[in-house]
């Protein structure tokens, strides 16, 4: 691993390149089957104890709209994410939208700010905030794959769990050929973890 990549993923995924299912909603925001991708978070954490810390230790996080919450087109209500009054991130969290909404301030440190102007604009206000600090790219998946297909993306940490969901939101698609190097791998009960280093 680099001394200190500066923009990082670490997805979880299943064997068939799926990080949710299909069919997703309020109730089932990740899709029919794949809470059992996340087992190793929640079922086995002391075991992942270093997967579990990496996933909110970086300094500043970007995320997709459809991530956030479950409400498209224009904000309505006061949705404030899944994550109650406060959020695991603990640090500046920007969300792609193409809707304008105030920035929300959170329990915790978590600073939830919707940019409108495109993933680059995103990065740029991310790294601002991170000071110099490591950004993670949190997804989903088609916030993933715009990142890697814009070639921004230094490190892909994988979490690949023992599932087949068939169907879903997939990663890797449409990124065109990268270049990966591996640089580490570790087995636990629930999930392969992979790394990789994007080789430009």
């Amino acid at each position: 691993m680099t001394a200190n990549p500066s923009v990082v993923c670490h997805p979880t995924v299943s064997l068939d390149g799926f990080v949710a299912g299909p069919r997703q909603t309020l109730e089932n925001p990740l899709g029919e089957g794949a809470e059992r991708l996340h087992r190793w978070m929640f079922e086995d954490a002391e075991a992942n104890q270093d997967e579990v810390a990496e996933l909110v230790a970086s300094d500043a996080f970007i995320m997709g709209r459809n991530m956030f919450g479950p409400i498209r087109g224009e904000w309505t209500g006061d949705w404030r994410g899944w994550w109650g009054d406060e959020p695991p991130y603990h640090a500046p969290v920007f969300v792609l939208t193409h809707h304008p909404r105030d920035p929300l301030v959170m329990q915790g440190g978590t600073t939830f700010t919707f940019v409108t102007d495109g993933i680059e604009s995103a990065l740029e206000q991310a790294k601002a905030a991170a000071g110099g600090g490591q950004v993670a790219i949190a997804g989903g998946a088609s916030t993933v794959n715009q990142y890697l297909r814009a070639g921004l993306v230094d490190e892909i940490w994988l979490a690949v769990a023992p599932v087949v969901l068939g169907s879903g939101e997939r990663l890797f698609e449409d990124v065109g050929d990268l270049a990966l190097e591996p640089i580490a791998a570790r087995h636990t009960r629930y999930a392969m973890h992979l790394k990789y280093r994007v080789v430009r």
